[in-house]
């Protein structure tokens, strides 16, 4: 978040294609420090999702903003001894020239002034004075004038300033004011009402903020260890906004896991068959880290919100082949027999759930924000539904002949009196 002040702009460039856009942000990466040198510039991709700015911020928390800003340079140059991180920088840290205007009490009342007159005599010089508007279709633009120059006036100018009178004469505001210099920090932000000081980078091309935190977990903590009561370094940026979303999505995995579970139950009613069926699950990973190692996404809260729907489909495809042997043992089938006639009977179907599935989620691989999403599934469902068609007929057959079951003969059948 950005405050709307004139030392903060932004300016949305867009290009062609995403080659394009990879060539203007190096041009700019390049023109944007030699062109304007005081200036802290940044070129990146538009933000999906709420905006955090700079991936990599560190929040320096106590009551004195002169010790703040000491540690913040302390914490800034422990960030730029690893080659992780880049245009280090501070939401606020310097210091900017003051010029106090004390105005003489007694002299202005024997003239007939008052602080209010000044003022006004200031802001119109100055800022301006709005003094009427002129309507441009439906827009009221106000007309505002004041000192040509006003706001690059010098301190001898303002010394100079003529103050009207009541009886028509004026008078150089210097005669009923004296001007002090000094400095003064311009803004400082505050988070639950205490001053904290942000020290705030870019990453290294390829790195992930996750990477730099990891990097500088040690030295940050010892320079925590380090600081006086009442003062904290907090961390910020990506990483923050990344373990807060994981955190809302984790709150209720508890609650989807045990509904998942009593009707996984309701179905198979059968522990030993829920456990065969739940152990298909964490084998979807590998086709997910796969995928994403092909692809080169990362594996962030949109990946994560793939997986949680990944568990639900791979559950479906072994209950779907469960309940198959099953059927196929209802009729008198022996184990093996039941096993081999299910999983060649579900192979058509499974695989093309699973291939609909894959088809269906290529038109939003490529974007930026759903395509980890996309990956994640579409790798791991894959594999996912090679292996169900693989290890769940082993591990049932393990099972029942570790019952005790016969393999080869059917079960006699069994009535009710």
């Amino acid at each position: 978040m950005q405050l709307p002040n004139p030392f903060y702009a932004q300016a949305v460039l867009v290009a062609k294609d995403f080659e394009g856009r990879l060539r203007v942000q190096e041009r700019l990466e390049q023109a944007l420090p030699e062109a304007f040198p005081q200036a802290v510039s940044r070129v990146s991709p538009l933000e999906l999702g709420p905006p955090v700015g700079w991936p990599v911020q560190y929040r320096v928390a106590g009551a004195d903003p002169e010790r703040l800003r000491g540690i913040a340079l302390e914490l800034a140059a422990l960030m730029a001894e690893s080659s992780l991180t880049r245009q280090i920088n501070f939401n606020w840290m310097e210091t900017t020239r003051e010029v106090t205007i004390r105005v003489d009490q007694d002299e202005a009342r024997r003239l007939g002034l008052s602080s209010q007159v000044v003022a006004a005599v200031l802001n119109t010089n100055i800022s301006g004075s709005t003094v009427t508007q002129v309507r441009d279709d439906i827009f009221l633009i106000d007309v505002v004038t004041r000192e040509v120059g006003g706001q690059t006036l010098s301190t001898r100018s303002l010394q100079t300033l003529p103050v009207a009178l009541g009886d028509g004469r004026t008078i150089p505001l210097n005669q009923i004011a004296t001007f002090e210099f000094g400095q003064e920090l311009p803004l400082i932000w505050r988070r639950d009402r205490v001053p904290t000081l942000t020290v705030q980078a870019d990453t290294a091309p390829g790195i992930l903020p996750e990477s730099v935190v990891d990097a500088l977990a040690e030295p940050v903590a010892a320079l925590t260890g380090r600081l006086p009561v009442g003062y904290d370094i907090q961390l910020g940026g990506t990483v923050e906004e990344s373990a807060e979303s994981r955190a809302s999505v984790l709150a209720v995995v508890p609650l989807m896991l045990f509904l998942m579970l009593t009707l996984l139950m309701f179905q198979l009613r059968s522990f030993p068959l829920l456990v065969i069926v739940l152990s298909v699950v964490p084998l979807g990973l590998i086709g997910v880290v796969g995928a994403l190692l092909v692809s080169g996404r990362p594996l962030g809260f949109v990946a994560i919100l793939g997986i949680l729907a990944l568990v639900g489909m791979i559950a479906k495809n072994s209950v779907i082949l469960i309940s198959q042997i099953e059927q196929e043992r209802a009729t008198g089938r022996p184990v093996l027999d039941a096993v081999l006639d299910a999983s060649t009977s579900r192979v058509r179907p499974i695989m093309l759930t699973a291939l609909s599935t894959v088809l269906g989620l290529i038109p939003i691989a490529p974007t930026v924000f759903w395509g980890p999403m996309a990956f994640a599934i579409m790798g791991g469902l894959s594999v996912a539904s090679l292996l169900t068609l693989v290890v769940i007929p082993t591990l049932y057959v393990t099972w029942e002949s570790l019952r005790g079951s016969h393999l080869r003969q059917a079960s006699a059948p069994t009535y009710a009196a």
